[in-house]
């Protein structure tokens, strides 16, 4: 197990992965790309008719691309592409990527599954080989929060169930989501903080289970 010890004075570049027809103007996604100079998207292509290869190979890009460390950020398709990219593509714990905040993955295995993500399963169970946290909510009509919750324990992520917030995306009126900054602070600071300082794997757990000093509360499992 090795943490990354690349140069430390590089700043983690933070990398988006929307999922199913993309993230919109008014996605918390966007909101972020635009406001962080440190944010880009994956342009993943194909946003109405996915393909996993495709995804994964441009996932896998992008990040060869970004300068290192790299902190992933995926919603709905995206956290299940990300978890395709890590099976796909293994590599030494932390680096290039450093981290990665799943929200509201897609459940890709359930029988109603859209045609158009069907091809994304089955979901890895592969733990990641970074800090990671799985952030879903109560009432997501794409997958139910006990589902959610399974992923994250496969994945060897902490969990934190949201509450009743849609499927959050721009239609729950989340805005800049100031809750999913704090959360995505907290991967950062978890995958060895802005400055690249490597974090044990034990060290990274604690503060991802680490509670929130915000108003939004939110509900934490530690899995």
């Amino acid at each position: 197990m090795q943490p990354f010890s690349s140069d430390l004075s590089q700043l983690p570049m933070i990398l988006t992965v929307p999922g199913l027809h993309g993230s919109g103007s008014s996605h918390w996604q966007t909101l972020w790309e635009r406001s962080r100079p440190d944010t880009a998207r994956i342009d993943l292509g194909m946003w109405d008719t996915p393909h996993r290869n495709a995804w994964v190979t441009k996932i896998d890009q992008a990040i060869a691309a970004a300068r290192a460390p790299v902190i992933l950020v995926g919603h709905s398709l995206g956290c299940i592409a990300i978890a395709w990219w890590a099976t796909l593509s293994p590599q030494p714990y932390g680096w290039p990527v450093a981290g990665a905040l799943l929200v509201a993955p897609a459940d890709v295995d359930r029988g109603e599954a859209p045609a158009e993500i069907a091809g994304f399963a089955p979901t890895p169970r592969t733990p990641l080989p970074f800090p990671s946290l799985v952030a879903a909510s109560s009432n997501d009509p794409w997958i139910t929060i006990a589902r959610a919750h399974s992923m994250a324990v496969d994945w060897g992520s902490h969990f934190v169930d949201l509450g009743a917030c849609g499927h959050v995306n721009a239609a729950s009126g989340l805005g800049w989501w100031p809750e999913g900054r704090e959360l995505l602070d907290r991967v950062v600071e978890a995958s060895g903080g802005p400055h690249g300082e490597a974090r044990s794997p034990g060290d990274a757990r604690a503060i991802l289970a680490r509670q929130s000093t915000g108003n939004a509360p939110h509900h934490l499992s530690r899995t």
